[in-house]
């Protein structure tokens, strides 16, 4: 999944995302089960800098929050309560596919106890969709994954990266989340990623990718998440 995500840069199979949604974020506290973020408002340093943002585990996997600023930090922890909402997550909109509500609403909470002055920004984020063969080999396809996002995450500026298992069909969805678009390049340009892509013919039946423009207001009041446009 991992080396056609990174490779949407260059790509010309993606496909259109849905429409523009402009969606309130819940005010702060409003969510009952919200995470409890607990963000330091200058970054982290020492073990508490490193957090798991992957399905991946190992220290090549880790992001490191010592070289974010303060509000990418508050960020990349919000995301680690993403989920998906449904099990159909491989066939809907991405925008319905999981609990983005609920991550935010945990974001604003968050920079509201630290009385954290969050201004407006954007976000990039990649979607890959995909359908495997009964045939596939699942083992070699994780191997190859691994490696190519341990590759990525020495961008430093990869927030979150969430795929989900196959369907009945075969179909699945995969996500990463980025600081910014030019963090996803060096992903695509390592020794694994080249590999997985010379593998990739044999193991999926069709994919297509979908690019999107996050941007959360100020105080986190609003989010918007829309086709990225070049």
């Amino acid at each position: 999944m991992w080396r056609l995500i990174t490779n949407a840069l260059t790509s010309n199979n993606s496909t259109s995302a849905p429409n523009s949604l402009l969606t309130p974020a819940p005010s702060a506290g409003s969510h009952e089960e919200r995470d409890t973020l607990t963000a330091e408002k200058h970054g982290a340093t020492g073990k508490d800098s490193l957090l798991v943002v992957s399905p991946y585990t190992s220290p090549p996997h880790l992001l490191d929050l010592a070289g974010l600023n303060p509000s990418q930090v508050y960020l990349a922890k919000a995301l680690s309560t993403l989920a998906p909402v449904t099990h159909a997550y491989a066939t809907i909109s991405y925008t319905k596919a999981f609990n983005w509500a609920a991550v935010f609403t945990g974001l604003a909470t968050a920079v509201e106890d630290d009385a954290f002055k969050w201004t407006e920004q954007f976000f990039y984020i990649v979607v890959f969709r995909s359908q495997i063969p009964p045939t596939t080999d699942r083992r070699h396809l994780e191997e190859l994954d691994m490696r190519a996002h341990a590759e990525a995450m020495k961008s430093g500026g990869l927030f979150k990266y969430w795929f989900g298992i196959a369907d009945a069909d075969g179909r699945n969805l995969a996500t990463c989340i980025w600081r910014r678009r030019e963090d996803a390049h060096p992903g695509s340009s390592g020794e694994g990623h080249k590999a997985a892509m010379r593998a990739t013919i044999n193991m999926y039946s069709e994919w297509h990718i979908e690019r999107f423009k996050l941007v959360i207001g100020d105080n986190v009041e609003q989010w918007v998440l829309s086709p990225w446009a070049d």
